[in-house]
């Protein structure tokens, strides 16, 4: 069986995941959890750990960017990543477990009020990257609630209503 996790960054450089996530430890403890492939989208991020199979057996893909990451999220069991608004809606819109890893060096950290706020509803995890690895092993990734789908009437709806109608 293939699992698959997907790592982003976004359009954003964030060194400290990458360099955990394409990490020795970490790369043993996702094949320890049955994953199999890691795709790691790293940006402008530095990576040393080459598109190849390492020696935990995982099959690692990685790149800078694409046009678009949904068929990388749409094939991951998995996705872990940056705090971002666009990555973490198309992850949860496409119902995928979802870890955030919120950049700390950041200045005006807006990423981790979404990311927390997210969180406590139970639709992600949140954490930083030196909790990665026990967000992993705690496994709470696997009992979030279904992202709630949008609902196009709701705008109409209170546009009808405010407009007496």
């Amino acid at each position: 069986m293939t699992n698959r996790v997907f790592v982003t960054v976004g359009s954003t450089q964030f060194d400290k995941l990458i360099a955990v996530v394409s990490s020795p430890a970490l790369l043993q403890l996702l094949h320890s959890l049955n994953y199999t492939h890691l795709t790691i989208q790293h940006g402008q991020s530095p990576i040393t750990t080459p598109s190849s199979t390492d020696s935990s057996g995982i099959k690692i893909n990685t790149y800078k960017y694409k046009p678009s990451l949904r068929k990388d999220m749409e094939g991951a069991n998995l996705v872990i990543s940056h705090a971002g608004s666009g990555s973490i809606l198309e992850a949860l819109r496409l119902k995928k477990k979802l870890i955030v890893v919120v950049n700390e060096d950041l200045m005006d950290n807006h990423q981790l009020e979404l990311g927390s706020a997210l969180h406590e509803q139970g639709y992600l995890v949140c954490c930083n990257v030196s909790d990665l690895e026990s967000v992993l092993k705690a496994k709470e990734y696997d009992s979030l609630a279904p992202f709630p789908q949008p609902d196009p009437t709701r705008f109409s709806n209170f546009l009808d209503s405010r407009m007496g109608l």
